[in-house]
């Protein structure tokens, strides 16, 4: 191999590790301060072309992100100054020439903490919100995003145009609201957060991002440039310790296997340990918060050798509080089954029977407490309605399985 074709292969792949890791950083520094998502994302591309030739031909500048955002920079202000209708933009962007933008890296971060407020304005849809902030903060392609919805490729570029228009016209701020306001919106931040983070957790083994580690990434994110937030703990607790149960969530056949006969020696302690530790942080704020209680939750499911049932029981009638939601009411009505009281559980299912009918969990949980009371017949059907809903194959098997043996028990 020629040292020429060398250099280009340790440039490629310099150039991919930077991007991979730091795009997020370098595309939201640039578009909070040019207040134009695709200016910046456009920028920032012909910046790394550029970087393939010069850095092939000087070798790594010590600071490749740095080089990258002030190029990115140059290069957006070209962009404007060649714009006739952007005349006065220019004029007004004319004082940052030269500035060494790539030179601070808390800058940066402060600047995703300010995208993300913007990609998660309540004046977006929940699914934009969603799907910008992929798009954006984690730096997924637009096909990696459309997947993640089951959308086409050129729909979700629509989507993602009507947002980032929709945030230029609205004038929405790049930053993060005033104390007074940022409670409201930090939950709004926390539940894309938590969304990702489901859909990443029931997704298919062959979904090529790993959604899971996107969310905790977010959430560490906040908790580390907005510190001090109970809530924002509490939600990071959450995705550790139920991500800490992933390596015990599937058989070796991928049947999915109950929470209560998984092997715990799978469970991941690391990420138990510091998710009861960000647990224990939050409640000694004494600001409870939706996410604090679910985490608690997920806590006494996994602190013993069994699940204190009567503690998890308290903990939803505190959460219906925050959330009176009908999936709260159903995972509350598990719970009280789970004390013994399974015909009051089963009262409080009926309730939920119109508004969850197109629920697979709500089916699944009906199904499994019809087949404990010894109605087999309803079971029988109850499970049938969950194995069509069923979400992947693996949670079908499982739901097979409790049906067969509901029918010879």
């Amino acid at each position: 191999m020629t040292p020429a074709a060398s250099s280009a292969i340790a440039v490629t792949q310099a150039l991919d590790a930077v991007m991979r890791e730091d795009k997020g950083r370098l595309v939201s520094a640039l578009i909070v301060r040019l207040k134009n998502f695709e200016l910046a994302e456009d920028a920032l591309q012909e910046a790394m072309a550029s970087a393939v030739a010069h850095w092939s031909r000087s070798g790594l500048p010590a600071s490749p992100q740095g080089w990258l955002l002030q190029v990115a920079w140059r290069k957006a202000l070209d962009r404007i100054r060649r714009s006739q209708t952007e005349a006065r933009t220019a004029e007004a962007l004319q004082p940052f020439i030269g500035a060494e933008i790539g030179e601070a890296p808390d800058l940066i971060s402060d600047n995703r903490l300010r995208l993300i407020f913007t990609c998660c304005h309540p004046a977006l849809d929940q699914k934009s919100r969603v799907a910008l902030t992929l798009r954006t903060i984690c730096g997924l392609t637009t096909g990696e995003v459309a997947a993640a919805f089951l959308d086409q490729e050129a729909t979700m570029g629509q989507r993602l145009s009507r947002a980032k228009a929709k945030i230029a016209a609205a004038r929405i701020p790049y930053g993060v609201p005033e104390a007074d306001a940022l409670a409201e919106r930090l939950q709004g931040v926390l539940a894309v957060i938590y969304l990702i983070f489901n859909a990443g957790y029931s997704a298919t083994p062959d979904r090529t991002r790993d959604f899971v580690r996107e969310a905790i990434f977010l959430a560490r994110l906040v908790d580390g440039l907005c510190p001090g937030q109970a809530e924002v703990e509490g939600c990071l607790a959450l995705l550790l310790l139920t991500h800490a149960r992933s390596a015990a969530r599937l058989g070796p056949d991928g049947t999915a296997i109950a929470l209560g006969e998984q092997d715990r020696s799978l469970w991941d302690a690391s990420a138990m340990r510091e998710g009861l530790s960000l647990l224990d942080r939050a409640m000694h704020r004494r600001a409870p918060g939706p996410y604090q209680i679910k985490a608690a939750i997920a806590a006494c499911h996994m602190q013993d050798d069994s699940s204190d049932w009567p503690q998890i029981l308290a903990l939803y009638d505190s959460l219906l509080r925050f959330e009176p939601t009908s999936v709260v009411m159903l995972n509350r009505a598990i719970a009280l089954a789970e004390t013994g009281a399974l015909e009051a559980a089963l009262q409080s299912l009926a309730g939920l029977a119109d508004a969850l009918a197109d629920y697979q969990p709500f089916h699944a949980a009906r199904a499994d407490l019809l087949a404990r009371a010894g109605r087999t017949a309803e079971a029988l059907d109850a499970y049938g309605m969950a194995i069509a809903r069923a979400g992947s194959q693996a949670d079908a098997r499982l739901l097979s399985r409790k049906r067969d043996r509901a029918r010879s028990p």
